[in-house]
This record gives structure tokens, C-alpha cells and sequence, in this order.
């Protein structure tokens, strides 16, 4: 495989010799890969890079690197990206935000065209979390109860434009379903007002919401997946009352637009052989999340072309408030 690919590469790119130390024919990578988080160290994107990382240079023995550049929300590390060589050795890891700060105007360039998606990593759905005191038990429930009281109940998000705010907005356009959104910087704020019962719901990661869920501080009534959890297994799925929705925080590697196809691939081949090693798979669903299927650089790109779609589409057809 990795032949096949390095005769393609050296057939685009001329005649290379390997860097010293390297198996024969293997002309990529002949450096350290270095790879762009848009969150500061110990964030969720920097958590699962790192890991990704780690075992990346187990299992192939190329060396790699996380480089933390947080700021406006992904915005700086994107624009790393976006200038960068495409070349293979600069790569950006992360979740939703690539798509959410193309369609709301957080860029100046068309995130279409100016990344090549790499490969899925992992697959996080959101639960769907109130506070214990509300008098619901499932999803039919709590759209009852907004219709029947309209306005009155609010949710949080961790802050306007995030997927989690964009992705409830859509709940509430496909149910009729009145709430008031009160954004934060972060989840970790809004868990302390939904537990006080300041606000009613929240969509969280597993990840975040477990202690609260085993304290009983806080309820899951549904996971907003196309298939229910092993991590929680009893939960129903959103999508069961609500035809067709779905909300997921997928992490994912992004190289510059450009990039020679058979560099993705091996990117892609190696990084998916890292991501669905035994102990990473363990390590995921301990968080609650899921290694991502293998998935070829066409079919990653097919599918995030077509949430850059779906989100823009909707954007624009909604009336949702993007200045609070």
C-alpha cells in the first residue's frame, strides 16, 4: 500500500531520496508532522490530538508533534492551516468548529476548498441533559412541556454560534418547541446554572456530563446519535421522536487545500489504523465516544461537504439570533 502510494507521490512531486534512517521508498514523511490544536492544553481537541498522536508514533515510527494555538474560537489555528505549505506536515485536529466558523463568516476564505479532509477520528454524540427537577422523562415530554408553557423554559449553550447552540436551534425548528437560549463560555458555567435551575436543558458530551450524571446533580433523558450508546446503553435516541436529527461533535484532521492525494492517504491509512487500535478504542469509550469507521479522504470529504451544506443552509434559512 504505502509503496503504491510512494510511487504515485514520486511520480508528483519528482525523484526524492528517503531521509536517512527511513525503510526503502517511503519518501513521506521525512520530518516531524506537525499538528495545529485550536484549544490550549487539557481541552477536549487537545486531549484526543495528543492521544492520537502518541499512539501515531507507536504504531508507524514517524514522529509527530501537537502544537496548541488557541484563540478565537479555532479561528487562529485555522488560518495556520489555510497558510500553510501543503505538504502533509502541517495538520490541523478538531471538532465542529471548522465547519460553524466557515458558514457564520468567521473566516475569509471557503473552508471548501481551502482544507482537504483528512480522515474521521472519533464520532462524541451530545446528551441531551436537564435538571432533575424538571417534570419530564423523556424528549416527547420535554416538548410538551415547552409548547405548553412557551418561553418559559431556556437552555444553554457553550456560547452563541457553537454547534451546540446551532444544533438546539435546529431541535427546536423541527419540533415548534419555544426556549430561550443563554449562552456561555464554556459548558463548565452552564452546568452550574442547570444544576442551580437557572436554565432547564443542555446538550453535552458524555465526557463533561458524566460526574454530574453519577452525582445525580444532573438527568440524561436521550442521546442526539443515529445509534445508541455502549456507554449508555438505556438511553433513547433523540432522532426516536425526532425524525432525522442528530447532533455529533466529530474530531477530525484537516490538511491544506492542495494537499497531493497520495499524502492523504497514507495520512488517512495511518492515523484510522492509530484511532482504531484496542487501546485507543477503549480509552474513547471510556470518555463516551466512538472511534470513527475507516473512512478514505473521498469519503470524509463527501460527507463533511455536505454538514458545510447542511449548517449553511440552514443558517440562512433560519431566524437565529447570532449577535447575544
Amino acid at each position: 500500500m504505502k509503496l503504491a502510494l510512494t510511487a504515485a507521490l514520486l511520480a508528483m512531486l519528482g525523484c526524492v531520496a528517503p531521509a536517512p534512517g527511513l525503510a526503502q521508498g517511503n519518501v513521506f514523511p521525512t520530518k516531524p508532522i506537525r499538528v495545529l490544536s485550536p484549544s490550549s492544553p487539557g481541552g477536549g481537541a487537545d486531549t484526543i490530538t495528543r492521544a492520537m498522536v502518541q499512539k501515531y508514533k507507536e504504531i508507524t515510527g514517524f514522529n509527530a508533534l501537537v502544537d496548541n494555538h488557541s484563540g478565537a474560537n479555532g479561528v487562529v489555528a485555522m488560518n495556520m492551516l489555510a497558510q500553510a505549505a501543503p505538504d502533509g506536515y502541517t495538520l490541523f485536529a478538531a471538532g465542529n468548529l471548522v465547519v460553524l466558523n466557515g458558514v457564520l463568516g468567521k473566516v475569509s476564505y471557503d473552508i471548501r476548498t481551502a482544507f482537504e479532509p483528512v480522515v474521521q477520528m472519533t464520532s462524541q454524540p451530545y446528551l441531551l441533559v436537564i435538571n432533575p427537577g424538571l417534570p419530564v422523562s423523556s424528549v416527547k415530554d420535554l416538548i410538551a412541556l415547552s409548547k405548553s408553557k412557551p418561553g418559559t423554559l431556556s437552555y444553554g449553550s457553550s456560547g452563541t454560534g457553537s454547534v451546540i447552540h446551532l444544533g438546539t436551534e435546529m431541535m427546536k425548528s423541527m419540533t415548534g418547541m419555544d426556549m430561550v437560549h443563554i449562552p456561555y463560555k464554556g459548558n463548565a458555567p452552564a452546568f452550574v446554572d442547570l444544576i442551580s435551575g437557572r436554565i432547564q436543558m443542555l446538550y453535552s458530551s458524555g465526557f463533561g456530563v458524566a460526574p454530574h450524571l453519577k452525582s445525580g446533580k444532573l438527568k440524561a433523558i436521550a442521546v442526539a446519535s443515529t445509534q445508541r450508546l455502549a456507554s449508555y446503553p438505556d438511553l433513547p435516541l433523540v432522532g426516536e421522536t425526532i425524525p432525522g436529527y442528530s447532533l455529533e461533535n466529530a474530531y477530525s484532521v484537516f490538511a491544506p487545500g492542495g494537499t497531493p492525494s497520495p499524502v492523504l492517504g497514507m495520512l488517512n491509512a495511518d492515523i484510522s489504523r492509530t484511532m482504531n487500535s484496542p487501546d485507543m478504542k477503549a480509552k474513547l469509550m471510556a470518555d463516551g465516544a466512538d472511534t470513527a469507521a475507516p473512512n478514505t479522504p473521498a469519503q470524509f470529504k463527501a460527507s463533511y461537504l455536505r454538514e458545510v451544506d447542511m449548517w449553511d443552509k440552514f443558517i440562512k434559512t433560519s431566524k437565529i439570533k447570532l449577535d447575544d
